[in-house]
């Protein structure tokens, strides 16, 4: 991602984050916390790249970094239940036009967009790095990567849904957290956990087909404008 891109996005997340502190009021006050927590894995995935940092050591612990705090992006995809905090419909069955209702439908859907979608981007391009730097291809070592990775956050994301581990919580009491993650695999947690990995495969699959060029349709119009 060019310079210029990730100053727009960083910009955006400034001035967004300042709209939610202002106008998101209870009962949707997390979405400030649940938004800068889920654009942090991205400004990570921001610094690292196929040369950079070239200390191998640093850059695993950027990855290491990343990957704990990367299931705060899809994790406000479990956000839109709480859309049935703003009770839309009315008496006869119908949709409310309340200003109310639509403007925090909107703090919803935009913050779960923006930390969902560049997620997604952070997601392809740690894996893409990784398997740039250590296994010399690509396609497969990243699909791999990319599944496995899925696979964790999505173990994370229960972590924080419905035991309530945040991030943080991993450098204050390591050894409580430890205990609950060692106790949380039941056939429910694994239901959810085979649920919510399906939904972000999908969803990442249709992000990759929209958002990776196609050089045959690429040189197809190349050479249909060099004829015009």
């Amino acid at each position: 991602m060019r310079q210029s891109a990730q100053w727009q996005i960083r910009v955006f997340f400034g001035i967004w984050m300042l709209i939610l502190w202002q106008f998101a009021k209870a009962p949707f006050s997390f979405l400030l916390l649940n938004t800068f927590l889920g654009y942090l894995p991205i400004e990570i995935s921001f610094h690292v790249g196929a040369n950079r940092p070239r200390n191998h050591f640093l850059f695993w612990a950027i990855v290491v970094v990343w990957l704990l705090f990367y299931p705060n992006a899809p994790y406000l995809l479990t956000d839109l239940f709480h859309l049935s905090l703003l009770n839309a419909y009315t008496t006869d069955g119908l949709l409310a036009m309340s200003v109310h209702v639509w403007i925090y439908f909107t703090f919803i859907i935009v913050s779960t967009l923006f930390c969902v979608v560049l997620g997604f981007w952070s997601l392809r391009h740690v894996a893409q790095t990784i398997a740039q730097r250590y296994f010399k291809s690509g396609w497969t070592a990243q699909s791999v990567l990319v599944v496995l990775l899925t696979f964790l956050t999505s173990v994370g994301i229960y972590a924080g849904r419905f035991q309530r581990i945040h991030t943080i919580y991993l450098f204050i009491s390591p050894d409580l957290i430890l205990h609950r993650l060692l106790a949380m695999w039941t056939p429910k947690m694994l239901m959810f956990v085979g649920l919510m990995t399906l939904i972000q495969l999908i969803a990442y699959w249709l992000f990759n087909r929209v958002t990776t060029p196609q050089p045959q349709l690429n040189n197809r119009n190349q050479k249909e404008t060099k004829a015009g």
